[in-house]
């Protein structure tokens, strides 16, 4: 609910402000959180919820980014990548791969694992560990890079 609230106090800034591109992407995360709300059976989303919903919308506007920028349409792929840049402000501050490679090491170690034979289980704890801290696609480049 907090990440509901921050967003709606934004978007009364934006309007006072008159800042119609950032005004834009707030809509979009409140929209977002909405259909979350009511596509659960609870009117609640937990800290987990939001990160994941936020990294998901981080997600489509890269993504979308690529695509226009492979088009050039740079003007379109800027739009994309100020409003990804501005739904990370509400994510919670990012672990450096360092930090990610340290994470990785210590559950290969508790889990024992080797090969890789044990990648899921391995991505399926750092998953959770470093949900909202890092980029799902970072942690399994390191998890490969160690275990193969």
């Amino acid at each position: 609910m907090a990440l509901e609230q921050e967003v709606m106090t934004q978007i009364k800034e934006a309007m006072k402000a008159k800042n119609k591109e950032k005004l834009a992407s707030l809509r979009s995360i409140k929209n977002e959180i909405l259909k979350a709300k009511t596509s659960k059976d609870a009117s609640e989303l937990s800290e987990e919820d939001e990160q994941k919903l936020l990294q998901k919308l981080i997600k489509q506007r890269e993504d979308s980014a690529t695509v226009y920028k492979e088009q050039s349409r740079d003007d379109l792929a800027e739009v994309e990548q100020a409003e990804a840049e501005l739904i990370k402000e509400f994510l919670p501050e990012q672990l450096s791969e360092a930090e990610v490679e340290a994470h990785v090491d210590a559950i290969i170690k508790e889990t024992g694992a080797s090969s890789m034979k044990d990648m899921g289980q391995v991505m399926g704890i750092a998953s959770k560990k470093m949900a909202g801290k890092a980029d799902g696609k970072t942690i399994s480049e390191i998890v490969k890079k160690h275990l193969s």
